[in-house]
């Protein structure tokens, strides 16, 4: 390679380094201290680079905020383009989609996502730059969109419903109610009759049955 070209590909290389660290730390400490407390300076130190470096690739808190986020909506997009691809019929890919959510919701997910929501919820005007959110936002709706069409023409899903609209609203409701059971779990005084993991299967149950056709 051009000694040029090698120098560029490497600068490139560094840079790309340097801000996945970035995001790495700020991702560990909005997880430990909270969006709305965490400063530049702990992601800094948790980083192990100076201030001036942090704000070099995000030149506000929001910005970082978003990307974080981001990385982990593409993480999202993936485990659903994985499910989408498999060779399994609709309620089958329902169902390891259910499986998804029940196993990613460590603690340390379901906070952070809880707090961004939180925090973009309480915000006066909305995050600036949000576009590559939203872009990694839409890509899962689509891919979401594919397993629903399938549904409706692979005879695995009942009929007599609007299969977008119902899968939809089971999925979202499975995972929203799987992030504030692992939440729940770490609080001792939110004592539970039953194990989070056997609601979730109680839940899983409960909406499979009423997405398969009668037989």
């Amino acid at each position: 390679m051009d000694p040029k070209k090698r120098y560029e590909s490497e600068r490139l290389a560094g840079k790309e380094n340097r801000e996945r660290t970035i995001v790495e730390a700020a991702e560990q400490v909005f997880t430990n201290k909270g969006i709305e407390n965490a400063t530049m300076q702990d992601v800094a130190t948790e980083a192990n680079v100076g201030i001036a470096t942090v704000f070099r690739f995000f030149s506000k808190k929001d910005k970082l905020i978003l990307a974080v986020a981001t990385r982990k909506m593409e993480s999202v997009l993936q485990d659903f383009r994985d499910i989408a691809e498999s060779p399994v019929p609709c309620i089958r890919k329902i169902e390891l989609l259910f499986d998804n959510f029940s196993r990613l919701e460590s603690l340390g997910q379901a906070k952070l996502l809880e707090n961004f929501d939180s925090y973009v919820a309480h915000l006066p005007e909305p995050l600036e730059d949000i576009e590559a959110y939203d872009t990694v936002y839409r890509q899962i709706s689509r891919v979401f969109a594919s397993i629903a069409e399938e549904g409706a023409r692979d005879g695995s899903i009942r009929t007599d419903i609007p299969t977008q609209e119902v899968l939809t609203t089971i999925v979202n409701v499975f995972g929203v109610f799987s992030r504030k059971l692992t939440l729940l779990s770490h609080i001792p005084v939110a004592r539970q009759d039953f194990p989070p993991q056997s609601q979730l299967e109680q839940l899983k149950k409960i909406f499979l049955s009423y997405l398969r056709p009668p037989e």
